[in-house]
């Protein structure tokens, strides 16, 4: 009888145990599940080792910097639910499948009618090579011919604006705030002309001008020519800020950073530069290849630069640093770089145009080499002039020698989009208000910058400090003459030094001379006796 009870009260007992909390549940499956998630896209890179750190107080303060930072992270991920559009990658089925292998009717034929319509070429083989350029809202399409052949159009509708033939070389085009006005180098000067093509002004003071940015938030129109001499011109007012000689020739190349408006020009020697309308010298110098820069591009949040040269390179660097992340080779000097609002980078070489992805990543402090290119295009015997992305669409416009085409690169564009910022269906009424908008928000030249975020931090230069700065040539003040030359009190500037510096075992110059300047003071105040010359005494 005794043997079932034991039974029975063994059986109690390990029902009694607590339950193993070394093996995680699901739950804990599922919120590490959404944790590695939420960190590959809004990760912040390697976390701080905080064993290593002794001191306690510090060692808490980052770990509520690293807490904040996880649940920042875990929001940035919640907060995609309320995302209208989601953005989509090709996937292969296997891993013996590549994507750079899938060609564009291929991709036509499975995605929507709306979409395979944007894919599209333009015939142009008479007055090229062509270069092109979108509006900030997409919506409308530049194209510039070598031989003085410049046109307009809205590309989704298939609507010409304006068709004009110059009849001089053509180098450069440019849109300007929106669809109303562009700019065009020709062959000596700058021209601005309106939508329908009229000539509204001539920059004569632009000469020779072969490369262009227009920055849409400070409304400046930046131009360099064969002379080397950068120069900023402000289209509202008509006045040219400044002009800065860089003494480096006639660049081979010119982009800005869309973060903070810095200007990233390509030299024949090899070296980029930075450049901003309140300094007369470069900002930095990197010396990113062994010949001509050919081509630049920077990313939308201003971190990564990637950088084509003629030694058959092309460098992705991390603009924070300075330093190179990564190198890959082409078969052909690049002509053109674009980065895309996803992060995706198009490279034209030759005849080729490659799209890559995973170049750089924001989330992740230490980067993978990518083996090979997301996506591929061109070996038609077409030479590229220019790549640039289409905003909020995932469509690539590629300019060459024989016209323009129009390709589908799935997951390029941003699917949602700030309409109050940039509306790729405004209204001419919306455009109207945008453009006053932007006019009543201009910065001015002085907030460029290569941080953008200083502005509106307090000053902490002290005045001593801000003074020095503005008479360099001035001689530092000496101590001992100033003590020297103040009253003579029984609390003194020279007693307080004495006491305070005196009770030290170290004799130095200062202090000798210190010591020696109290003994002249006090011969100095010490006054002879006088003796009485009374005769009846």
């Amino acid at each position: 009888m005794d043997a079932p009870l034991d039974d029975i009260a063994h059986s109690l007992i390990a029902s009694e145990k607590p339950k193993d909390l070394s093996t995680p549940s699901k739950n804990d499956f599922a919120k590490n599940k959404r944790q590695k998630e939420a960190e590959k896209v809004y990760g912040r890179g390697r976390k701080v080792p905080l064993g290593d750190v002794r001191d306690k107080k510090l060692r808490r303060k980052l770990k509520l910097i690293e807490d904040k930072y996880k649940t920042a992270t875990l929001q940035a991920k919640d907060a995609e639910i309320l995302h209208e559009n989601e953005a989509g990658f090709l996937e292969t089925e296997n891993e013996l499948e590549r994507t750079y292998r899938i060609r564009q009717d291929e991709i036509q034929a499975e995605v929507g009618v709306e979409t395979a319509e944007k894919k599209f070429e333009l015939k142009l083989d008479t007055l090229g090579p062509y270069i092109c350029d979108y509006t900030r809202n997409g919506r409308h399409l530049l194209l510039g011919g070598r031989k003085g052949h410049i046109a307009t159009m809205d590309w989704r509708d298939g609507k010409l604006g304006c068709e004009i033939q110059l009849g001089e070389t053509v180098r450069d085009a440019k849109w300007l705030h929106n669809n109303q006005l562009f700019a065009v180098a020709q062959k000596k000067y700058v021209y601005i002309y309106d939508s329908a093509g009229v000539e509204i002004h001539c920059l004569k003071k632009h000469i020779e001008v072969t490369n262009m940015e227009f920055l849409p938030y400070h409304f400046l129109l930046a131009t360099v020519g064969n002379s080397g001499c950068l120069k900023y011109q402000d289209i509202s007012t008509g006045k040219i800020v400044i002009e800065l000689p860089t003494k480096l020739g006639s660049p081979t190349s010119l982009t800005q950073n869309p973060q903070n408006a810095i200007l990233h020009m390509g030299h024949h020697n090899g070296t980029v530069t930075l450049w901003s309308p309140n300094s007369t010298t470069p900002l930095a110098k990197i010396l990113a290849h062994r010949g001509p820069v050919r081509a630049i591009g920077v990313d939308r949040e201003g971190r990564y630069m990637v950088s084509a040269g003629q030694d058959l390179k092309m460098t992705v660097w991390d603009i924070r640093t300075f330093k190179e992340v990564n190198s890959f080779t082409t078969r052909q000097p690049a002509s053109s770089i674009a980065i895309s609002d996803r992060d995706l980078t198009a490279i034209g070489w030759g005849t080729q145009t490659s799209i890559w992805r995973g170049l750089f990543s924001k989330a992740t402090s230490e980067q993978e080499k990518v083996r090979s290119p997301y996506m591929s295009w061109g070996g038609e015997g077409r030479r590229i002039e220019r790549v640039r992305w289409c905003p909020f669409e995932d469509i690539l416009g590629i300019s060459h020698d024989h016209g323009f085409s129009s390709i589908i690169v799935p997951g390029a564009g941003e699917p949602n989009f700030d309409a109050y910022e940039v509306n790729p269906q405004e209204t001419t009424k919306q455009r109207q208000e945008n453009e006053v908008r932007a006019l009543l928000n201009k910065l001015q030249p002085e907030m460029i910058s290569l941080n953008p975020n200083y502005v509106g931090n307090l000053d902490l230069t002290s005045h001593e400090q801000r003074q020095a700065e503005k008479d360099l040539d001035k001689k530092p003040k000496d101590t001992l003459s100033s003590i020297k030359n103040r009253g003579r009190g029984k609390n003194s500037s020279l007693r307080k030094y004495l006491r305070k510096k005196g009770s030290k075992n170290v004799i130095d110059e200062r202090r000798l001379r210190i010591e020696e300047l109290r003994k002249n003071q006090k011969l100095k105040t010490q006054t002879p006796k006088r003796f009485s010359s009374n005769p009846l005494k």
